[in-house]
């Protein structure tokens, strides 16, 4: 059984300036906003010029569709994860993205002052590319969200990061159902496993930058039995406490990690599908749970952070109710709220407060935003270099040829 230990280090540096707790209101701060009336079930419709509802003194852009760039002839090229070159020349300018599809996966790129689109990797053996993530030492992590899926590095043209000069594959970070990365300034890295049952995980690097070596851990609750850290859809409510990172078999960890995960009886979740950092908290989305969970890194404490029929209300679409379902991607705000997109059909778009009565859940969730196409749904939530505006991807519309990336924007 072959296991690092590794010092740990400082979590996170954000990506924003946050505006210190309770400054910011929902309608100011750079993306503040009035909540608008709900999701449109009655009016919802694939025939659009604009795809969202979104609040008053906002507006909507496309930037990239397969008008632009088709990578899959007659197929959807479902857009999936936004990230701009957060960092290096001309930080902000380009919009790298993944594409989801079942095989011959692709990386592309849109220019965002020329409106260029192109493919910059793409390779037969990619699956259902999804996670997609800028890292603070100037690279790309994206990786597969199925069985067996691998976590690849990206490096760019220091002169032209249009270009990639090479790929690597990194399975010390965990072979697993990939989805969302998390990339901290430190070197530590964030993934899960995208099932019914999956884990959370870190992977800690012996040098920082270097992902071919270092320990991955899992997290696991310590106020639950081996039995009760399960998945279980009727009794994940009780998967809150106290928490360890727990080493696990790096021989083991290359081939199924997953499977080594189960061995040490690490917390099991519903869907865990995203993950994003704010501050010295981990947020997790959980889609089969309807919630999304807070993990304070420094207190090692884990609380429902969002959470349906909690401080949002249940959807009950067929009485045109809006409420929170099925929570997939996440984003931090340029105030330091947490942004939520769903996945499903007239997927909504949710801003959770931060937890300023520290009672681990937000104070406060408004819907920001909801697709009006019927047969699509939102991926791809992101901020970048403009606090101002939110990037979105709308996914395998009835709309032809209409798969591509939006910016919703504050005027």
């Amino acid at each position: 059984m072959r296991i690092r230990t590794i010092a740990g280090a400082a979590f996170c540096a954000t990506a924003f300036a946050l505006i210190p707790a309770g400054a910011a209101s929902a309608a100011n701060g750079p993306i503040g906003f009035d909540p608008i009336d709900g999701t449109p079930y009655a009016t919802a419709t694939p025939d659009w010029t604009e795809p969202f509802v979104i609040p008053d003194g906002f507006t909507q852009q496309l930037v990239a569709d397969e008008t632009v760039l088709d990578i899959y002839a007659g197929a959807d090229d479902l857009t999936d994860m936004n990230t701009v070159n957060e960092t290096g020349p001309e930080a902000g300018r380009y919009l790298y993205r993944t594409h989801e599809v079942g095989s011959n996966g692709s990386l592309s790129v849109v220019d965002l002052e020329t409106g260029e689109a192109k493919v910059i990797a793409q390779d037969a053996g990619w699956r259902r590319l999804d996670g997609l993530r800028w890292t603070p030492w100037g690279t790309l992590l994206f990786a597969e969200e199925t069985a067996g899926g691998r976590l690849f590095e990206a490096f760019l043209d220091p002169e032209d990061p249009t270009v990639v000069t090479r790929i690597e594959e990194r399975p010390e970070v965990g072979i697993l159902r990939h989805e969302g990365i998390e990339a901290l300034g430190d070197g530590t890295v964030f993934v899960i496993d995208e099932l019914n049952g999956g884990s959370i995980f870190k992977f800690e690097p012996t040098t920082r930058g270097d992902l071919s070596d270092g320990q991955l851990y899992a997290l696991k609750l310590t106020g639950l039995s081996d039995a009760e850290q399960l998945w279980d859809s009727e009794t994940y409510q009780q998967k809150v406490g106290a928490f360890e990172w727990v080493a696990l078999d790096m021989d083991q960890v290359v081939v199924d990690a997953d499977e080594a995960a189960n061995d040490v009886n690490a917390t099991e979740f519903g869907r865990p599908e995203d993950v994003e950092v704010i501050g010295n908290v981990l947020y997790v989305a959980n889609t089969s749970e309807d919630r999304v969970v807070a993990i304070d890194l420094a207190k090692q404490e884990l609380t429902s952070f969002v959470e349906k029929g909690v401080n949002t209300p249940v959807e009950d679409a067929e009485a045109g109710v809006t409420g929170f379902n099925n929570p997939d991607n996440l984003a931090q705000g340029p105030d330091g709220r947490l942004w939520v997109v769903e996945d499903n059909y007239l997927s909504d778009v949710w801003a959770a407060s931060r937890d300023n009565d520290q009672d681990g859940a937000a104070d406060e969730v408004e819907q920001f935003a909801s697709l009006i196409d019927t047969g699509a749904e939102i991926s791809g939530i992101y901020f970048g270099k403009d606090p101002k505006t939110l990037f979105l991807n709308v996914q395998h519309p009835d709309k032809a040829l209409a798969d591509g990336t939006w910016t919703i924007t504050k005027r």
